[in-house]
Parts: structure tokens; sequence; C-alpha cells
């Protein structure tokens, strides 16, 4: 495979209306043979950092994921008086880290004079703006949500409506979204809490996380459309019963979790699945074969679905001793694929290089994410030639001659990774602020390019990787 520096030079971002680092896409001229490890997961990690916060001693936290969104976390945290110090790593993806928990709330009155305010920066991660409010409510005084631009724009309201009807006062301006200031008092009764959780599952995962400390627990309900993405509601409470925190799911819609302490923990972090996708499609873009190591035999990890959707697309899937191995075959196959989350990207652009159309159903909830992925994704795939359409749960994708340009991102990490794959396939595909893929996964531009280059992506000198080469334009 050759890297690639041609293709549309470009305009001004469609996001920004300025001009941008273009990022020349590695074009694949051979099959790529490929064995690598993904860093951590950044659900498990911001889940297990909350947890940490509240647990009842010091906790470790080994392998995290180390990107833009869990280091918001991570400040997060000291910002509301937990200790957060690294500790030296071991699998070359950076430290450990030690936990120290946040100081006990306490029932009584704020103190006089109040206590200082706090502000937490939630950059564009949906886990920092959703996770912790319900944790500051915990703390007597004000603590301050803000993030990026675009984060003003996603939905906030069941979190804003959840804290008000626990009886916490939310100063926002009436809009249900950032930003908002909570004013804590140092107690939170729960008891039983109504919500509509249909926008996001985090609504859901922020509750269940700190529900043990709440005075009564924490019976909570949603009401409305059916929640999305439950996968990642399987995921948290799997974590909290890893810490010794009962939680009762039996009832559809209804999470019980009674009052309790949270245990102290020492755990390492499995490897992201979602940021493993990318790399597995490039088996499937390049006909070659792409092995990912420590892949876990059991998760609760939405990414394990890459297992059954890269084989009804075409290619052989085996996972054996602990290492999943993806083959290409002739070409790639179109389907229906129900209820994606947040592969849906990396699905999309494999449907864009599809031999028969493609459905994809289940996934509205993507127009609330870190862009509306869903008007972004028929915008980029339909500007290099493509021939996707909008529907009221998904996308259509139908197969068309793809050509070179520029591919927006929308400051979305998914969508980055996402033009890098078609970029794979189609000479000349300039991807728009590959950078962006830092929140999730700093390492992915250098990765990408050495498997391009060399077939291989061995990360053993993971730290202190940098992007590659970009053009401004």
């Amino acid at each position: 495979m050759t890297n690639s520096s041609g293709g549309a030079t470009g305009s001004a971002s469609k996001t920004a209306g300025t001009t941008r680092d273009l990022w020349p896409a590695p074009h694949a001229v051979a099959p790529v043979n490929a064995r690598l490890e993904v860093p951590g997961s950044k659900s498990l990690t911001n889940r297990y950092l909350i947890l940490a916060a509240l647990a009842d001693g010091p906790s470790v936290l080994r392998s995290p994921l180390h990107s833009r969104d869990s280091a918001l976390m991570g400040t997060a945290l000291r910002s509301l008086g937990a200790t957060v110090t690294e500790l030296p790593g071991t699998d070359g993806y950076g430290p450990d880290l030690r936990i120290e928990p946040l100081p006990e709330t306490s029932s009584q009155p704020a103190p006089t004079p109040p206590s200082p305010a706090r502000h937490v920066d939630c950059g564009l991660a949906g886990t920092v703006m959703r996770f912790v409010p319900p944790l500051a409510a915990l703390l007597a005084g004000p603590t301050s949500f803000d993030g990026d631009p675009h984060a003003r724009r996603r939905p906030m309201g069941a979190i804003i409506g959840a804290l008000r009807g626990l009886g916490i006062r939310v100063d926002d301006d009436g809009g249900g979204s950032l930003p908002f200031t909570v004013q804590g008092t140092g107690e939170v009764a729960g008891g039983h809490l109504v919500i509509d959780a249909a926008a996001s599952s985090q609504f859901v995962s922020a509750l269940l996380l700190v529900g043990a400390r709440f005075t009564h627990g924490l019976h909570l309900e949603h009401v409305g459309k059916p929640v999305p993405s439950l996968d990642h509601v399987a995921m948290t409470v799997q974590v909290l019963r890893s810490v010794g925190v009962a939680v009762d799911d039996s009832v559809p819609n209804h999470w019980f979790v009674p009052p309790g302490p949270i245990a102290a923990f020492d755990v390492r972090v499995e490897p992201d699945l979602s940021n493993a996708g990318p790399f597995l499609a490039a088996a499937l873009v390049t006909r070659g074969t792409v092995s990912i190591a420590n892949w876990p035999s059991r998760t609760t990890q939405v990414g394990d679905q890459w297992r059954d959707i890269l084989a009804r697309m075409g290619a052989t899937v085996e996972l054996v001793d602990g290492t999943l191995t993806v083959t290409g075959g002739p070409a790639i196959r179109g389907g229906h694929f129900a209820d994606t989350s947040e592969l849906a990207p990396t699905v999309a652009a494999l449907c864009a290089l599809a031999d028969s159309p493609s459905t994809l159903t289940g996934i509205a909830h993507l127009r609330g994410h870190e862009t509306d992925r869903l008007a972004a994704l028929v915008t980029e795939i339909n500007a290099l030639g493509g021939d996707a359409q909008e529907t009221a749960d998904g996308l259509i994708i139908t197969p068309a001659a793809l050509h070179g340009g520029a591919f927006a991102t929308y400051d979305d990490h998914r969508m980055a990774t996402a033009g890098a794959i078609l970029g794979l396939a189609v000479d000349g595909v300039d991807v728009e602020n590959i950078g962006t893929t830092a929140k999730t996964m700093p390492e992915f531009p250098d990765l990408w390019l050495r498997l391009a280059a060399t077939g291989t992506a061995g990360t053993a000198d993971a730290p202190g990787m940098t992007a590659g080469a970009t053009r401004r334009v």
C-alpha cells in the first residue's frame, strides 16, 4: 500500500468556514496483513473513573484510555476534589491511574461562606457532560458546566430535568443544554425518578452510576420511545455489579439501585473494540487480513458486534486464544444492519464500498452525537459520488462509483475514521481535521499511515506518535 497525496485540495471546511488541515488518506494498492493492539475502552475508562470518585477507598485503573475524552473526565474529577495520579504503565499506551475518591459528602447545609464555585469543561465528551452533573449534585456548592461550541447543541434536557426531579437546583437558560450550573447541597435523597432517555442511553447510565450514593438509592424509570444503545446500559450495570453495587434490571425500563457503598477496585480496562473497527474494516477494503490482540471472550462492549457485522459483509472472522482475525472476501456485501450505534459511521463507509444496497436502522439517536452523524455521512459520501440518503431512523446506501475529494469531519472522530476507510479504496480522499481522532484514539493517524505504508500497525512505540503530514489549505 502507498500513501497517496493526490485528490482535492479542497476549500474551506463545511463546519468552520475557515481553512483547515486536510490529511491525504492513504490509498491501498495491496492487501494489508497486520496484527495490532488498540488502547483501552473509552466507555469503560470513564465509567470506572466516575465510580472511583465515589468508592470507599483508593482505586487503580490499569491500561486506561489516554485521550481527550478521558483527560476531560480526569480533569473534571480533580475539579470536584478527587485526586487522580499517574502510575507507571506496562502496555505501551501510557500510565495507569490511581484515584483517591471525593471528600465524603455530608447531609449538612452548605457551609458559610458558601463553597467556592467549581467548573467542568466537557469538551465534546458525552460521558463528561452527562455523567458528571449527577456526581456534582452530591457535593455542596455550585458547579458550572460548558464545553465546545457543538456541545451546546447536544441533548442534555433529560439530565437537567432528572436533577430537578431529584430536588437539585440547576441554573440554565431554559434550553435544556450547556452551559448550566448545578447547585449541589451535599446530599441527594433519590427514590423513584421518571425520565425520558430516548435521546441517549447515557442519561440512564449517568444516574445509575451515582444512584448507590443517594440517601434512599434510586428507582429509575424510563418512559417514551425505546432507549437507544442498550448495550451501553448493560455495560454500566455490569461495571456497577463488579464493584459491589446491586442493580435490579429485571423489569424492562426500570432499574433499582439500593443505597450502599461502592467498593474500591483494581481493574484492567479492556481494549476499545469500537476503535478496532476501522482497522478490521481495512481487511475488507483491501482483501487483506487484520488481527486484533487481547479481544475479550465475553464483553458488554458494542464493538463485539464486529464479529457478526463483518462476517455478514463477506469476511472470514475467527476468534482464537484472544486474537480476533478478519480476512476480507472477494467483495464487500451490503445488507441490513440494525442498532449499530457508534459503529454506524464505519459500517456506512463499508456500505458505500459494497456491491449491493444497504440499510442501517435504529440509529436516529446519532443525530445528537458529536455532530448529526446521519446528515454528515450522507453529505460526505454523496460529495465523493456516492448514493446515500437519510431515513427516519437510519440510512439507505446504494452502490455508486466514488471519486476523490475533501471529506469533512465536523470535528467528529468517527467521521474522520470513516473518511480514512473510504480513502483506502478511493484515491485522492483528503480527510479534514484528522486530529479530531484524539477524542478517543490519539494514535490513529500514525497507526493508519503505517498500516497503509507497510501493511503493519504495531503499537509498541505508541506513546509520542504524531499525526503525520497534513496539508493546510
